[in-house]
């Protein structure tokens, strides 16, 4: 076992006797010793219940063999952070949790590890460490949040608090009506309740084979989701016994399984970051070019928020991501996963009992992927789109520029009434070197649809967006302003075209006049101290997953 290292030989005395001082005796020493990297906060919705999560963990892992030592994984709230500057950290604190769980587990020779986990940047984060690491793991993603109600109507964090800024601002909503939509929208505890980052993130990681059947769309407040954790905690000493990894697990094959389920659910165009970032510790090269050769051949099939009309808790009623692996098996590489079981067995054993949530091919309509990835002058790396939440008529978009540096100016703007239909909003200086930490522009988008404005407007940032994000909205526009990328260089009123059937995004400026702007244009540096400056320092492209680079 890896902790032979501090608990076998004479000179491991001092070691030894410092574990007995945690409660441990000496039988325990024989026992493989399992890491629980708990992200546990008081201050993230869908981490406040991890505390009954980590005892059914420790359960198991007991009930299996082994020994559970939980450790502390710090993490952010997007929703919270959305909007202000604390949202450069977002981003930011993914490379954060990865060096935290590989200092920890490297220094105390653990033997496996689990993954106690749930938000947006918090899940690749680990999902980076154990491919670096390589030592025996298991996820447990802590599950979605209940939609809220009123009157009948089912409510979640995006439509009806982002979006509903916009309306109040508009007049279409009273004061009293936003107050009670601030307490119903998120009931309880979990992941915010729509197809988001988080979520996503979840039904990519069980795709992988990285957490246990069913795990991804269990709800927090489930008996389902204790009994996932229960089990985890023994199969992460099995995996330890074994000596079964994470680098057998997230194969090359895995990963084109996680971007086959990506365009089928409509997922979050954070993906195009963090899938990279997690195959690049696994070496595993992942491209902007690969989202969209997917993207055209899988269609987007399960119909959820933002996108769609329903949420994480319709699709754990209709199966969850087991019933999705059963409708895309045909698609699906038989991949190996921490349960034993390989994909397709997990497909042939589940049941998928709702065709209004994950759609029956008469019901489809599209034949592409929610993602698509757009290149042209004003993006020579890439950009991405979530083309599964852009209504027909706006997946081809031409407008004039209205030029803004920072999210703040943009919003600004957008609530003062001064973006009309036909304009393409332009928010830069926000990569993730400029930001620095690549903001999401989630507010100035929900604004402009709680305005009326999702599909007479567009906004191409080199930010980034949350996966509640719809409209013609383009992100991760590369390279990023900062560096002097195309996008410094667009000035008010300039035409900028959105093609996204052919993929493209143009600026309609001569190269010649694009020459002249270089010649005098100075970056907008970001106003940074502490780690963000050193993140600013090391960071690398979006197109690249935005990875820290030495």
């Amino acid at each position: 076992m890896r902790s032979d290292v501090i608990k076998t030989g004479l000179e491991r005395a001092p070691a030894r006797s410092l574990l007995f001082a945690t409660g441990l005796d000496r039988d325990d020493l024989k026992k493989p010793f399992i890491g629980v990297a708990s992200s546990f906060t008081e201050l993230i919705p869908g981490h406040v219940h991890m505390r009954r999560l980590e005892t059914d963990i420790e359960k198991g892992v007991h009930a299996g063999g082994g020994v559970s030592f939980i450790f502390g994984i710090p993490g952010v709230c997007d929703g919270i952070a959305m909007g202000h500057p604390g949202m450069r950290y977002s981003l930011a604190i993914r490379e954060v949790i990865a060096d935290a769980i590989e200092c920890v587990a490297s220094a105390h020779c653990l033997d496996g590890l689990v993954l106690l986990t749930n938000c947006d940047k918090i899940t690749p984060g680990m999902l980076m460490a154990v491919g670096r690491l390589d030592i025996p793991s298991i996820v447990v993603t802590a599950g979605p949040m209940m939609c809220g109600e009123v009157g009948g109507k089912k409510l979640s964090l995006v439509s009806d608090t982002f979006e509903a800024v916009g309306k109040r601002r508009k007049g279409e909503i009273s004061q009293e009506e936003m107050d009670r939509l601030e307490m119903e929208a998120c009931p309880g505890a979990g992941s915010c309740q729509g197809l988001y980052t988080a979520n996503t993130m979840a039904c990519l990681t069980e795709t992988m084979g990285m957490s246990l059947p069913g795990c991804a769309a269990a709800m927090a407040v489930s008996a389902e989701k204790d009994r996932i954790a229960y089990k985890s905690g023994q199969v992460a000493v099995r995996l330890a016994k074994e000596n079964i990894t994470p680098r057998t697990i997230m194969t090359p094959e895995a990963f084109e399984n996680a971007l086959v389920m990506d365009m089928a659910l409509g997922g979050s165009t954070n993906t195009c970051l963090h899938l990279p970032a997690i195959g690049r510790e696994v070496g595993v090269e992942i491209t902007l070019e690969q989202f969209n050769e997917t993207s055209k051949r899988i269609p987007h099939l399960v119909d959820l928020a933002p996108g769609g009309r329903y949420f994480l808790e319709d699709l754990f009623y209709a199966g969850g991501i087991p019933a999705v692996l059963k409708r895309m098996k045909d698609e699906l590489n038989d991949c190996m996963t921490v349960s034993g079981k390989g994909i397709h067995q997990i497909a042939d054993e589940a049941e998928s009992t709702d065709a209004k949530v994950i759609m029956s091919d008469k019901d489809v309509s599209g034949t592409e992927g929610g993602i698509a990835a757009l290149f042209g002058n004003l993006a020579p790396e890439g950009s991405v789109v979530k083309q599964s939440a852009v209504v027909a008529e706006a997946r081809r978009f031409k407008g004039n520029a209205r030029v803004f540096d920072r999210e703040e100016n943009a919003m600004k703007a957008i609530m003062d009434g001064n973006i009309h239909p036909g304009s393409v909003v332009v928010i830069r200086y926000e990569g993730p070197q400029g930001g620095p930490g690549m903001r999401e522009m989630l507010s100035p988008t929900a604004a402009l649809v709680g305005m009326g404005l999702e599909s007479s407007v567009a906004l191409i940032t080199d930010g980034r967006f949350s996966g509640g994000t719809r409209g013609p909205c383009v992100g991760h526009v590369c390279p990023e302003a900062m560096v002097g990328g195309p996008i410094a260089l667009v000035e008010e009123g300039d035409e900028i075209s959105i093609d996204i059937p052919n993929r493209r995004l143009e600026l309609n400026v001569s190269e010649e006049v694009l020459a002249e702007r270089r010649k005098k244009w100075k970056p907008v540096p970001p106003q940074a101290s502490g780690y963000l400056a050193r993140y600013a320092r090391l960071v690398s492209s979006a197109s690249k997953g935005a990875v820290l680079e030495a």
